[in-house]
């Protein structure tokens, strides 16, 4: 089992300074609103996928004051794993202009600055590539709702995150798609312009059909095992009767292996060729696939009660997690952001009775009687406040 025994940040949004030992089993960060609870498991999750999870970019995560005073900033964790003890850092550096005054009692809000961020794992430098999957984590935060309700790009999102984690290769391949589609597009806008000859597209075509076919048979692959995983959580936490469903939706026809895959795509491709040079955008690919989630055959993106999409999420992340420890052998840490408060006390304890089981679980709540009420002296209780962290004695 991998778990998390230290956690360390320096200048990461309000914790100035923290090196916390991190208990195994069930930890509680209590505390109100906009104290750090969130920004804890923000650092935990950072140092299992390379990025924050709410952050639009790289800046975001450092200090105004650090930015400011062009400080660096650090995420740090020590994993211990396989009985061997991992060191991973996530710094950042800031620089800012030479013409930047930053404004009296800005604390540095509105600085034009820029961030580079830099990884090491045990004191060698990587990339964020080979940092995904040193440690399989999962995240339940309120926003989990969009994974049924919201737009394709979260389920993409969600897919990429979950096989990234299990397969190193995947998440390369997924970078190295991105910069295609990103280069056939600029060529196909050449194209409509009359800049470029398009005997140049065959070269892209390959290279997108190469990769994206792969992309698409992994996702294929995964939507299958994790359709099983949601079904057999959703039973549990709801009626008996009712019948999850994943229905993957890709834009290239999935055949019976990579080779089929991409033998469609490239029938496709060419099919959609007049299209694609009259928009000067790739028109299918993995950057263009879904997947739905039904129940009982209905759509529950178009249908679903609100209090049904929480309960899909909830199947969802808890699948996710079933899923991680069958690819990797290995349990991953489990972090719930303040969402217990949002079920009623059956699913709550349904869903608590699951990831109990868990080597370690990171819960966030503002409610601490709610957790304590199922936990007791079980957990490791601390309280965050003004991006502190104490601990509380056992109530």
């Amino acid at each position: 089992m991998a778990r998390l025994s230290r956690l360390i940040l320096t200048n990461f949004r309000n914790f100035a300074a923290l090196d916390l030992a991190v208990p195994s089993g069930v930890v509680v960060f209590y505390g109100a609103n906009a104290q750090g609870k969130t920004t804890l498991l923000e650092a935990v999750y950072l140092l299992a996928i390379a990025r924050s999870f709410r952050a639009e970019n790289e800046r975001e995560v450092v200090s105004f004051s650090a930015a400011a005073s062009g400080e660096p900033a650090l995420v740090g964790g020590i994993l211990d794993k396989a009985g061997d003890r991992v060191q991973v850092y996530v710094g950042y550096s800031c620089t800012l202009p030479s013409s930047t005054v930053p404004r009296q009692g800005s604390g540095g809000a509105g600085l034009n600055y820029s961030v580079r961020k830099e990884i090491r794992v045990n004191r060698i430098r990587r990339t964020a590539a080979d940092l995904v999957g040193t440690v399989g984590a999962v995240l339940f935060n309120a926003e989990d709702i969009d994974l049924v309700q919201g737009p394709p790009s979260g389920r993409r999102r969600y897919l990429d995150i979950l096989i990234s984690q299990g397969n190193p290769l995947y998440l390369k391949a997924l970078q190295r798609y991105t910069q295609i589609v990103r280069q056939r597009n600029r060529l196909l806008r050449l194209l409509r312009e009359g800049r470029a000859e398009s005997g140049e597209l065959e070269f892209w075509d390959d290279r997108l059909v190469t990769e994206g076919a792969w992309l698409c048979w992994q996702r294929s692959e995964a939507l299958t095992r994790l359709g099983q995983l949601c079904a057999d959580h959703h039973r549990s936490l709801t009626s008996p009767g009712e019948l999850l469903s994943l229905h993957h939706l890709p834009s290239v026809p999935v055949g019976d292996s990579v080779e089929a895959t991409a033998q469609h795509f490239r029938s496709a491709l060419a099919d959609l060729r007049p299209r694609e040079l009259a928009t000067g955008s790739t028109a299918l690919g993995p950057h263009r696939d879904d997947f739905k989630l039904l129940v009982d055959g209905v759509d529950m993106g178009t249908f679903a009660s609100r209090g049904q999409a929480r309960t899909l999420s909830l199947s969802l992340r808890l699948a996710e997690a079933s899923y991680l420890l069958q690819v990797r052998q290995d349990e991953p840490v489990v972090l719930l952001d303040d969402v217990l408060s949002e079920m009623d006390e059956d699913r709550r304890s349904r869903v608590l009775g699951k990831i109990v089981h868990y080597g370690q679980t990171l819960i966030t709540t503002t409610d601490l009687d709610l957790v304590h009420s199922y936990f007791g002296s079980q957990a490791t209780y601390f309280r965050v406040h003004n991006g502190a962290v104490t601990p509380l004695q056992t109530m």
